[in-house]
């Protein structure tokens, strides 16, 4: 049985998702911006979807734009922010997804923007006190960083830089991605302009996704087209993505501390086999209590496997992942690991854990790592 420690890429589809989702795909076809009976009923669907995610984190329906996903929503708030309320400067990190370092590298390259990279310590925590001075000198900016990070589970506190960046005048955006469906979010607790969402990180179907615009946003469409999501995003809505994606978000909070739980001792007892059994193993990132329970990024001793290590997991039926599933086919290496100056002769690999995985899983991983370890030959 093939062994799927991927999460962070992309998850297994929600049999209770694909259920919701059929008649969408069978029986209410209609366009949703028909005025006809067959397209009635699917936009009161959309409407009941946006409705059910707005209300699970604690914000208006207004604010909730239905998007691709992920890398779109990023782009959106990020390009016509700076557009749209003439911003000269931002400040990103250094370990952040290329769905927002290379859009604002991008903008920089055009002069568009003055871009600052705030500092990260070797866990690739924010260095808060530097950001602050970031801001003291470009007030008015625009701050683009992660809750989390998608490769090595490093976490942030939002409530903090919000208020930070408020303290200055400035716009927080914080790709949520990878927390998105794993933690609950009170929007009216914390004080950020722009949050966004791709389904598929939680049991969620693929291409389908939303942004978190805070009201009295003055930002124009990134897509023009037709009327669409209230004249912010042409195109024809992914209706069954949609409706896939409010149910992924409804089962994700109805079981979210089981899941937490559940998925959090996963990691911990992987990280207590891997210490055990593999001399010289150590981690990517922060491992606290308080990182992503999702995610563990492990560096493994200099070895003869070396590079091929990902390929032999492969061969042995269990799918990781050497960091970003956006990079991956790339020779390049990981960005993430560049930034926080990792051991290049190490090998690195991310496991990403659900709600579908096992124990069995893990300890049939760590055996045949052990195997691949045991005798460790340096290269």
């Amino acid at each position: 049985m093939p062994i799927y420690l991927d999460n962070a890429a992309t998850t297994r589809l929600d049999d209770e998702v694909i259920e919701a989702m059929i008649p969408y795909m069978r029986e209410h076809f209609g366009n949703p911006s028909s005025i006809h009976a067959y397209g009635r009923v699917t936009r009161a669907a959309i409407e009941k979807a946006r409705k059910t995610i707005s209300s699970l984190l604690n914000v208006s329906p207004a604010e909730i734009f239905f998007t691709s996903g992920g890398t779109e929503a990023n782009n959106m708030a990020l390009i016509n922010s700076i557009k749209d309320y003439d911003l000269k400067h931002a400040i990103t990190s250094p370990t952040e997804h290329h769905a927002v370092l290379h859009t604002l590298e991008a903008l920089a390259h055009d002069g568009k923007i003055k871009l600052s990279l705030v500092n990260i310590d070797a866990q690739g925590r924010v260095d808060l006190n530097h950001l602050e001075e970031l801001l003291q000198k470009n007030s008015r900016s625009i701050v683009s960083l992660m809750h989390a990070n998608n490769e090595i589970g490093t976490k942030l506190s939002l409530k903090e830089v919000a208020e930070i960046v408020k303290k200055y005048d400035g716009l927080f955006h914080s790709d949520t991605v990878q927390t998105m469906g794993h933690y609950r979010f009170d929007l009216q607790d914390v004080p950020v302009d722009f949050i966004n969402c791709a389904a598929h990180k939680f049991h969620g179907p693929k291409g389908v996704g939303f942004i978190y615009i805070k009201a009295g946003s003055k930002i124009q469409p990134f897509i023009f087209g037709g009327a669409q999501e209230r004249n912010m995003r042409g195109g024809t809505e992914n209706l069954y993505g949609i409706i896939g994606l409010a149910k992924a978000m409804e089962i994700a909070y109805r079981d979210l501390e089981e899941h937490q739980s559940y998925v959090s001792n996963l990691k911990q007892y992987m990280i207590q086999k891997l210490v055990e059994t593999i001399p010289g193993v150590a981690f990517n990132g922060d491992i606290t209590d308080d990182s992503l329970y999702t995610v563990l990024n492990v560096s493994f001793p200099e070895n003869q496997i070396g590079e091929m290590l990902l390929f032999s997991l492969d061969i042995n039926g269990i799918a990781a992942s050497g960091g970003s599933a956006c990079s991956s086919g790339t020779d390049v290496g990981s960005h993430v690991l560049r930034a926080l100056n990792t051991d290049s002769r190490r090998a690195n690999i991310r496991f990403s854990f659900s709600k579908y995985n096992t124990i069995e899983e893990i300890d049939y991983t760590i055996q045949k790592l052990q195997e691949m370890y045991q005798p460790a030959t340096v290269a």
